[in-house]
């Protein structure tokens, strides 16, 4: 099989024919169809962020944003069909017996393994995954569609679930690239009024194409204002990964106001302790998402409430794609094409 191996940080991966791996017990071998490239899967490949470098397998093959066909069932396996479609995101697996997983929190499993970091992911034409972690891709959904959603949408999707988001709110989401969009039509989804704030005009303008009631220039002076002539919002969606968007995303907050962190900042936020507690405000985190996220999040794309913009390319192009990722140059998301 052909994979993109990922030889030492920082480096361009290498094209390689490898053998097929072999499923173990409880595992499943999927012939990858398509495979998102996630902005997480650069953080690793570049090895600048200490969490995930202390962490990565030597030879990776990275990608979590994974759909594929079930070729192989390993011995224990029985709830999954050969040829079934599945897709696999960044949890490869959790524990299911911590306090965590038990709380129904199994995306913080202190002891889950995490796909396309720890173990090999989708960059490839085959890859094994935990069969209890293989999820059926609704079929109504194509590979490329529904491959950005086991990452971005289901990123996006718990960040506005655990910030509590529910119809007649007002939310803004600050950032509206590759989680932003679908972070957009989700709020949308449960009935919010959306706010877009972006620093292109572009996605701006897409934005409000996709939903969005209102749209404001990040770099603006008066966006504050706009946002706090409207009421204030009461939930902030930060999917940036700019400090800047931080600071002006608590500007935005009316009194007991909520930001969900989302985006991740290469250096420390500054919050003002004086500002959250004369506000009331809250500040909830967000990590990826749970199996029962992955299903929700594909039902609402199945029920044609979200849509990822996506552009396909070969898998041989993964150099390219990472570079113009790099280049801050990607709108959407940008889909390997494995197959």
């Amino acid at each position: 099989m052909q994979a993109a191996v990922m030889q030492d940080f920082g480096q361009p991966l290498a094209l390689r024919e490898l053998p097929l791996p072999e499923p173990g017990a409880d595992e499943v071998l999927l012939r990858v169809l398509n495979c998102g490239v996630c902005h997480s899967d650069l953080h690793i490949i570049d090895g600048d962020t200490p969490g995930f470098k202390m962490g990565t397998k030597a030879q990776l093959i990275p990608g979590h944003e994974v759909v594929g066909v079930v070729e192989r069932l390993g011995a224990d396996v029985s709830h999954l069909q050969v040829g079934q479609r599945v897709g696999v995101a960044w949890q490869h697996w959790a524990c299911g017996q911590c306090d965590q997983c038990r709380e129904g929190l199994e995306n913080l499993c202190r002891k889950g393994t995490v796909t396309g970091m720890v173990v090999d992911g989708g960059y490839s034409q085959y890859m094994r995954a935990k069969a209890g972690f293989a999820i059926p891709v609704p079929d109504k959904l194509s590979s490329a569609e529904a491959a950005p959603l086991f990452c971005a949408g289901v990123t996006s999707y718990r960040a506005i679930k655990n910030a509590g988001v529910h119809a007649g709110q007002r939310v803004a989401v600050v950032g509206v690239g590759g989680l932003g969009h679908l972070a957009v039509q989700i709020a949308r989804a449960m009935g919010a009024e959306v706010i877009a704030i972006d620093v292109a005009d572009d996605k701006l303008a897409a934005a409000r194409t996709l939903g969005a009631a209102h749209a404001f220039d990040a770099r603006s002076p008066d966006t504050p204002k706009a946002v706090r002539a409207l009421g204030g919002v009461h939930v902030a969606v930060v999917t940036s990964a700019a400090r800047a968007a931080y600071d002006l995303a608590l500007k935005l907050l009316r009194p007991a106001g909520t930001m969900s962190v989302v985006g991740l900042p290469p250096e420390p936020l500054s919050i003002g302790a004086v500002q959250i507690v004369s506000g009331e405000f809250r500040i909830v985190g967000s990590a990826v998402g749970t199996r029962d996220d992955l299903r929700a999040t594909l039902d609402l794309a199945a029920a044609g409430k979200l849509h990822c913009h996506t552009e396909t390319r070969p898998l041989a192009q993964v150099n390219e794609v990472l570079e113009l990722m790099r280049a801050g140059r990607i709108d959407g998301r940008i889909v390997l094409d494995c197959a």
